[in-house]
């Protein structure tokens, strides 16, 4: 048996030599210098040798620990050599396979399936935010681990942030599931662990005077024209914001008098057309009239080739004096949604396709596509005809359109 000793007196020769110890185990020194242990054994009768290090980071007392691991595996029928290998081929697929890298990939599959570049950007804000479990391997992400990230966007006050966090985590480890990169979701364990912040409306006027104020409010704007437009031209379309702001002279058919709006513009990704009035046909015919050369309807100040940023009416609103908590861009299309709802005058299901809301059921959402238009035509007219009473302050007359 060797002792400290008598392997610090070792001293390299022209060629390896082997010193052993007992039970297979040995030091091999190499003509450098450098004591190398090894064990050797024999498994289904072939010998092999696995290596256990070097002294002395590999102490005596623990290669023969190691040795003693070894054999009794060998015992066990496996081959202490083979594990070692696997062992070392998983550790390296697991540091290849971190999150973000799992992350990565599932962005570009969003990308190739045609998601919009705002999602896209989104997912990739949401990747930023996770950097806490980023280099990670996928595999070794606890909920622990997860849950700390989640809690640090939480404690600064960003709860709804924190539980889209928790969907977008949940997506990327599902992907991960689906090609052999983990074995199970820690996301889908901390559901309900986050708090749920009570879901704010976006601030809109429903009071019929108080439309009328905005409306002429609106007409006096002194800003760019090309904003006036677009705050004159929302409360007629009830399009989202972004789905306004966004919208090309080549989506506008005034032979039809319709606006046709692509899948990837909308929100629930189907494509969408709005019949547009008299008074709707006008505003873009004025529009058009500044003769800017743009494809974008509402060019931005600066540049023709992109369009006006997503603040810019909510910063017209405020020049007009009307706070957040009053009116915001999105709040056209809850005055439309009330006061239509309001009037009793059209089905339910046609003004929720004019505003665009999805329909999870494929048959029905096809049907209402078709069965509503001839009657969305005419509460479009209508509507125009309404905010036009409101505008001059005059008396609604309710038509029986519905």
């Amino acid at each position: 048996m060797l002792t400290n000793t008598q392997i610090r007196a070792l001293k390299p020769a022209a060629q390896p030599y082997k010193v052993p110890d007992r039970d297979g185990l040995f030091l091999l020194v190499q003509p450098t210098g450098a004591l190398l242990w090894r064990f050797r054994f024999k498994i289904l009768g072939v010998e092999r040798k696995l290596s256990l290090g070097s002294y002395p980071d590999v102490s005596l007392k623990e290669a023969r620990l190691k040795r003693d691991e070894a054999r009794a595996q060998v015992i066990d029928g496996i081959d202490p050599v083979e594990e070692k290998r696997q062992r070392r081929i998983e550790a390296e697929l697991a540091a290849k396979t971190t999150f973000k890298l799992v992350a990565e990939e599932y962005i570009q599959k969003m990308e190739m399936e045609g998601r919009s570049p705002a999602t896209i950007k989104k997912a990739r804000w949401f990747l930023e935010l996770l950097n806490g479990i980023a280099k990670r391997p996928i595999a070794s992400v606890s909920p622990h681990e997860l849950l700390d990230v989640l809690k640090r966007v939480e404690r600064r006050g960003h709860h709804e942030t924190a539980l889209r966090l928790r969907s977008f985590a949940g997506r990327v480890f599902r992907y991960g599931f689906a090609t052999l990169r983990t074995d199970h979701n820690p996301a889908d364990i901390l559901r309900g662990a986050l708090v749920v912040p009570r879901v704010k409306h976006h601030a809109a006027l429903v009071e019929p005077a108080r439309v009328g104020e905005l409306l002429r409010a609106i007409d006096e704007y002194e800003g760019r024209p090309e904003t006036r437009y677009a705050l004159q031209l929302a409360p007629h379309v009830y399009l989202r914001p972004g789905e306004l702001r966004q919208g090309k002279w080549s989506e506008i058919d005034f032979a039809e008098k319709v606006w046709r709006l692509p899948a990837e513009r909308m929100k629930m990704k189907q494509p969408h057309a709005v019949p547009l009035s008299r008074q709707s046909l006008y505003l873009l015919k004025e529009l058009r009239s500044l003769a800017r050369s743009s494809e974008f309807l509402f060019p931005a100040l600066h540049t023709t080739l992109r369009p006006i940023s997503d603040n810019t009416l909510n910063v017209a609103l405020r020049r007009l004096g009307y706070q957040r908590d009053e009116m915001t861009s999105h709040g056209f299309r809850a005055m439309a949604s009330t006061l239509l709802n309001e009037s009793g005058l059209w089905h339910p299901d046609a003004i929720e396709r004019a505003l665009a809301h999805g329909d999870h059921n494929k048959v029905r959402a096809a049907y209402h596509r078709g069965a509503h238009w001839a009657e969305r035509v005419r509460m479009a007219q209508w509507w125009s005809d309404y905010l036009d009473q409101l505008r001059i302050g005059g008396k609604v007359l309710k038509g029986k359109f519905g």
